[in-house]
């Protein structure tokens, strides 16, 4: 058994808490490690350099192995079950040397990893968002929305989910006809078109994706709605005038902590003096962290979560008022599991457009998302916020009304 090995052994044989995991290397040689009542998994790893990779990098070079198939997990190949198996035990392990070493290695790096000036912002939203559309068409709802779902009834499907965040978000905008709403990252027009539609508004969305705005646009002008709704390709700090609502979903991710100020600053300028504003975004219900490694490279360069406490910070800085914060919990992970076996059920089309380690990929990308949602405090925040605290009602009943 080789050094790098040994250490693995040691480091796997500290984080396994609960559960069973056998190890198999790439010269046959097994190791087990066994703590309180659990499943039971195994891994092979058949690359003799992955025990380095393993413990120099472990987050990057497992998320790497997985994708070319130098790791793989038992006859199933359930990456689901192995990375709720990993993120139970890591839950159980925040004390361990090696940890602390890694998280405060990430922390010195966060702010570089998270700077998104306007060249920058656009460079990260096409590394994914102007992947293929037909990539997206294989798991997203008809209405291609790329974000978190609001399943109100257990059993609705993913399309009547996507509908109800919509209108849920609609009902905290407390929109009447003829309002002008401004839209921080429109994604695919869905949302746009909607509270046109539905709402009698106009709105303005922008995104920094050139495949999102081609589709949007033709959206438009297919609904005969190019009238009421548009879409540019911008920055969002590069708009200008008053709304008198903004709204932004799923955007806030892509914003990165150096430049939260800079974003709640605009979010404030660009409501007039009775307006409201929704952001909805991923968040995490833990202390500020860090963005995976794996994710920095391969999903969301410049991506990061934040935590409550980061964006209220901002928020008070700004001089917006905070009208009402609510926290969706499971409803990503239902969403994320939706997504997956969606993915799943076309993945023969998936290779076709790309390869068997593009697919590999994207599967490890939405199950690590799924579980990271069941598993390690993450969750969906949507912060409402005013520049007046009487601009938004007083009592919270408008959001239930039918």
């Amino acid at each position: 058994m080789g050094m790098w090995t040994t250490i693995l052994d040691n480091m796997l044989r500290g984080l396994v808490k609960t559960g069973t995991l056998n190890v198999t290397y790439a010269d046959g040689t097994a190791a087990r490690f066994q703590g309180a009542d659990g499943p039971e998994l195994e891994m092979h790893l058949h690359d003799p350099e992955l025990p380095r990779k393993l413990v120099l990098r472990s987050d990057l070079a497992l998320g790497e192995a997985y994708m070319d198939g130098r790791m793989t997990l038992g006859a199933d190949d359930d990456i689901g079950a192995f990375l709720s198996f990993l993120m139970i035990n890591i839950d159980q392990s925040s004390d361990l040397w090696w940890r602390r070493s890694t998280h405060a290695l990430r922390i010195m790096r966060r702010r570089l990893d998270q700077w998104n000036p306007a060249h920058k912002a656009r460079e990260n939203v096409a590394h994914h968002y102007d992947l293929s559309a037909a990539l997206y068409d294989l798991f997203l709802d008809t209405d291609r929305q790329y974000s978190c779902a609001y399943f109100r009834n257990p059993d609705m499907s993913l399309e009547e989910a996507q509908v109800a965040k919509k209108h849920h978000i609609a009902k905290k905008l407390c929109l009447t006809p003829g309002m002008r709403v401004f839209e921080i990252g429109c994604g695919w027009g869905g949302m746009a078109l909607t509270l046109a539609q539905d709402y009698g508004v106009d709105v303005l969305g922008v995104t920094l994706s050139t495949e999102q705005l081609t589709y949007a646009r033709q959206r438009a002008e297919a609904a005969g709605m190019s009238g009421r709704v548009k879409f540019e390709l911008m920055d969002y700090r590069s708009v200008t005038g008053q709304f008198d609502r903004v709204v932004s979903i799923g955007m806030f991710e892509h914003v990165g902590v150096p430049h939260y100020r800079e974003y709640f600053d605009t979010v404030r300028d660009r409501l007039s003096e009775d307006g409201v504003a929704l952001i909805h975004t991923i968040g995490r219900a833990s202390p500020p962290g860090t963005t995976s490694p794996w994710v920095t490279k391969y999903i969301f360069p410049g991506g990061y979560v934040p935590a409550l406490s980061e964006m209220s910070a901002a928020v008070e800085k700004s001089g917006l008022y905070p009208t009402d914060v609510e926290v969706w919990r499971l409803h990503y992970a239902e969403t994320l599991r939706h997504w997956h076996d969606r993915f799943m059920a076309r993945i023969d089309e998936a290779e076709a457009l790309f390869d068997q380690r593009f697919t590999r990929m994207w599967r490890y990308y939405l199950k690590a998302s799924e579980m990271t949602f069941r598993h390690a405090r993450q969750c969906v925040f949507q912060y409402q916020m005013t520049r007046r605290q009487e601009a938004a009602p007083l009592t919270r009943d408008y959001m239930s009304e039918d």
